[in-house]
C-alpha cells in the first residue's frame, strides 16, 4: 500500500537529519534555531524536521507517544478487523439468502 503522499527524503537522509539536530542542537541558541539551520541544508521545512525529530524521540523512548512500530500495528490490525467485519456481512447476507430459498422450496413428501 502506498502513501497519499511521497517521500521526497530517503530515511537515511531524514536520520542523517535527525542526528544532526541532537547532536549539534547545542551550538544554537535554541532547538528551533538548530531545526532551521539542518532543514536548510536538507531541503525540507523546519516544520517536516522538527516532526521527524520528535517521533525520533517517541521511537528512542525520550518522549511520550506511540512509537512507529506500534502505530504500524495498530494500522494493520485495524485493516484486517475491517476486512474480517466485511467478510462476516458477506456471510450472514449469504446465509439469509440460501436459508430463505430454502423456505421458498416446494416441500416433498
Amino acid at each position: 500500500m502506498t502513501s497519499k503522499t511521497t517521500n521526497k527524503f530517503s530515511v537515511e537522509v531524514r536520520t542523517r537529519a535527525v542526528r544532526m539536530v541532537q547532536e549539534h542542537g547545542g551550538e544554537y541558541p535554541s532547538r528551533w534555531a538548530a531545526v532551521v539551520s539542518v532543514a536548510e541544508k536538507i531541503g525540507c521545512s523546519a516544520h517536516t524536521l522538527h516532526e521527524w525529530v520528535k517521533k525520533a524521540e517517541v521511537d528512542s523512548g525520550k518522549r511520550a507517544g506511540v512509537t512507529t512500530d506500534t502505530a504500524e500495528r495498530l494500522k494493520s490490525l485495524e485493516r484486517e478487523n475491517r476486512e474480517l467485519r466485511q467478510a462476516n456481512e458477506i456471510l450472514r447476507k449469504a446465509s439469509a439468502y440460501f436459508a430463505q430459498a430454502e423456505l421458498d422450496r416446494p416441500f416433498k413428501r
